[in-house]
């Protein structure tokens, strides 16, 4: 798959929430999470390292959400071997206020895959 194919499916795939699916059938084994450095202080890795690894982040982060009131993902904006999308979701963490969230997603793809995930916050 190319970049713009990727971004395209990646889009489409986190508009309806099928996180699992988007890791399965785009991520490369040896997939690179990079978050923010704060992201430490809310008891996120920085650095996540490998497929399995990243899912099961996202599992354990995905347990402490009571409710997710509202998700998107925006089209993508592709250069070279590189995407962008703008992840805004409103959710309610178990035993917390509801918030709104903003982020930026920026993905390195290499041979039809994405190698590398990050994210700004």
């Amino acid at each position: 798959m190319t970049t713009q194919e990727i971004a395209t499916r990646y889009q489409e795939l986190m508009s309806q929430r099928k996180f699992i699916e988007v890791q399965d059938t785009l991520y490369a084994d040896d997939v690179v999470c990079q978050e923010p450095d704060k992201a430490a202080a809310m008891g996120v890795p920085v650095t996540t390292a490998g497929l399995a690894a990243i899912k099961a982040k996202g599992v354990a982060r995905r347990a402490t959400i009571e409710t997710i009131h509202s998700y998107s993902c925006s089209a993508p904006i592709v250069a070279g071997e590189f995407f962008s999308v703008v992840l805004k979701q409103e959710i309610t963490f178990k035993g917390k206020p509801r918030i709104a969230l903003e982020e930026i997603g920026i993905f390195h793809v290499k041979d039809g895959r994405v190698i590398k995930e990050q994210f700004f916050y």
